[in-house]
């Protein structure tokens, strides 16, 4: 037989079968082949896309440079330089990014800002997704009249005005950063709710959860353990597409004067500030512009090579 070493095999009389076995592949002489998990699949294919790779690093280094960056800098996001107000771009005077309306440093503001728009993006799409993937994971499984009332809770949050339910969070506990992180993923969770739902309703039909049903497991290891593996592909590249979307929330709240208030600043306020001023001052609206359109880019670039890597439908 091809691939088995002329030699002759001895076989242990008391171990049997068993033993004519293993020396029988030992004979073969095959090569160990290491196995590899999901997870370590995925690993492997997002680091294929170089698009999505690219993006990620770039992610990071934003994300590296809006929290390292202002402690390099030696101007404070509120120190007024007197002899430089509404000043352009300028290595000799140490404003990269110029100055704005009362002289404060563009760059330094630039950075502060990216702080607090990719904190809140990240804050509430967290709170919308923990709230949004259990009820819609619950109520697409049990169905029924658990999902017929749980839907029509989600349609009567959806009828409330989130402009209003805003204001009226900030008329009782006053203005908060903390509180803009709460009003934006408690409305957010919606939308995630409605589409984890249609994912289960399609997957709990599929024969693995009926093999899980038929061996006694719990509907609550079920959705832990089969339901929401296999939702991972849709919920992160929704996340991706979340945390852009709770940006430009924010942005407008702060337009509105319901969001990031003074001396703290995100890159929809600047870019709102910068939009005011673009004709006399461009810079002010052309480099926080960059900042946020960059990590929009990237964002859905990543949520894309996410979604390639995790889905198990696209799995080899």
């Amino acid at each position: 037989m091809n691939g088995i070493k002329d030699q002759a095999i001895e076989v242990d009389p008391d171990r049997g079968a068993s033993a004519g076995m293993d020396a029988f592949s030992q004979a073969l002489d095959v090569p160990h082949v290491k196995g590899r998990s999901l997870w370590e699949d995925a690993r492997h294919r997002l680091l294929k896309n170089r698009a999505a790779v690219f993006s990620l690093g770039l992610l990071l280094l934003m994300l590296v440079t809006v929290i390292v960056g202002p402690w390099l800098i030696p101007w404070d996001a509120d120190f007024t330089d007197w002899d430089n107000i509404y000043s352009a771009p300028s290595f000799a005077s140490g404003h990269f990014f110029g100055t704005d309306a009362v002289g404060r440093d563009l760059f330094v503001r630039t950075l502060l800002g990216g702080r607090v728009s990719l904190l809140v993006g990240m804050v509430a799409t967290l709170v919308s997704l923990l709230i949004g993937v259990t009820y819609g994971a619950i109520a697409g499984f049990f169905g029924g009249r658990i999902d017929q009332v749980m839907m029509r809770i989600v349609d009567i949050f959806y009828a409330m005005p989130f402009m209003f339910f805003v204001i009226l969070l900030m008329v009782v506990f006053g203005r908060n950063i903390i509180l803009v992180f709460v009003a934006i993923g408690a409305i957010n969770w919606l939308d995630m709710a409605r589409i984890v739902r249609g994912q289960t309703l399609s997957l709990k039909s599929t024969e693995y959860v009926e093999a899980a049903v038929a061996c006694g497991a719990t509907p609550f290891d079920i959705i832990r353990r089969h339901i929401l593996p296999n939702l991972m592909g849709v919920v992160i590249v929704y996340i991706t597409l979340t945390i852009p979307q709770v940006i430009l929330v924010e942005s407008f709240l702060s337009f509105l004067g319901l969001g990031v208030q003074e001396p703290m600043t995100s890159w929809g306020a600047l870019v709102n500030d910068g939009a005011q001023d673009m004709e006399s001052a461009p810079w002010m609206l052309i480099y926080p512009a960059i900042f946020l359109s960059v990590t929009l880019y990237c964002l859905n670039y990543v949520g894309d090579g996410l979604r390639d890597a995790l889905d198990p439908r696209d799995r080899i």
